[in-house]
């Protein structure tokens, strides 16, 4: 009974990391209707600026984490600006072609600037330390990383739900057309969006350091397991996005602990596959009808 409660609580720490890149994939989706191939690089760029502040500059871990996500940040809005938008009348296969360049140029970017030498992520939280509530051990750093991704996940949950520009994000993405009418900025918004998409993306990359060392291909697995819970939980819902991710996380906990290690990273396709056969909008997403 332990090690059940101990997997299901790994399971959940590593499932609010998938949900956290989830977020940022169905953001993107929601808005725009494509899928960002990039955001795993844009992930790994942003662990790997926060990892220059820290050892190279010296900066506090708190100042040297806020310039990552504002970076990265800025990024996924220039991408918008500079590529995206021009190719805006391309079909939805080359604007995720678009997407799948930049992750080849981010990648070669992160090897030509840091290498390929595998990084010790400087993290202020410990995985031998911790707490032990009735013979479940939960490290400092498990915890720490689940409660800022609740944070973050909770953050992003106000912001589009509680506030005009979250109002307006909505509007776009339901019926572009008609925001527009409305005096809606929708390009502006766009470009929030792939802000809020990469700043996402770099704060997993960032938590997702610690637990996998800093590589340029670092955030290949997170990504494609964060594509797996976007899919599980539904692409056009935000708790859809976080369920997927706890349900996916557990699942690969379980699996790892009772049936075999070596096949855990296949169980997020199988759940795909079995996803789409069922019900392809995902748990909690809705079919998704265009307008003619």
């Amino acid at each position: 009974m332990v090690d059940l409660a101990q997997f299901v609580v790994g399971g959940l720490a590593t499932g609010t990391l998938y949900g956290l890149v989830a977020l940022g994939i169905v953001l993107l989706y929601r808005s725009s209707r494509v899928l960002n191939f990039a955001h795993g690089d844009l992930a790994a760029l942003g662990a790997f600026i926060a990892f220059t502040m820290l050892v190279q500059l010296g900066w506090p871990f708190l100042t040297s984490v806020a310039v990552s996500l504002g970076a990265t940040a800025a990024a996924g809005a220039l991408f918008y600006f500079v590529v995206l938008r021009p190719v805006k009348e391309a079909t939805l296969l080359g604007r995720i072609v678009v997407t799948l360049g930049l992750a080849l140029v981010l990648s070669g970017a992160i090897t030509l600037l840091w290498g390929a030498d595998t990084k010790v992520f400087p993290f202020p939280l410990s995985e031998l330390r911790g707490y032990r509530l009735g013979g479940v051990f939960v490290s400092h750093l498990r915890l720490g990383l689940s409660a800022a991704g609740l944070a973050l996940m909770g953050a992003l949950y106000l912001l589009v739900q509680r506030t005009r520009v979250g109002l307006a994000m909505r509007a776009v993405s339901q019926d572009l057309v008609a925001a527009q009418a409305l005096g809606i900025p929708a390009r502006r918004i766009f470009a929030l969006t792939w802000g809020l998409a990469g700043a996402l993306g770099a704060a997993a990359g960032i938590l997702t350091a610690p637990v996998t060392l800093l590589t340029p291909f670092m955030m290949l697995d997170p990504f494609l397991k964060g594509f797996a819970a976007a899919v599980l939980g539904g692409m056009d819902s935000m708790p859809g996005a976080v369920l997927g991710g706890w349900l996916l996380g557990m699942a690969e906990s379980l699996f790892a602990g009772y049936v075999s290690v070596k096949f855990k990273t296949t169980l997020a396709f199988v759940i795909i596959i079995l996803m789409l056969m069922v019900r392809p909008e995902g748990l909690l997403g809705r079919e998704f009808h265009r307008r003619v």
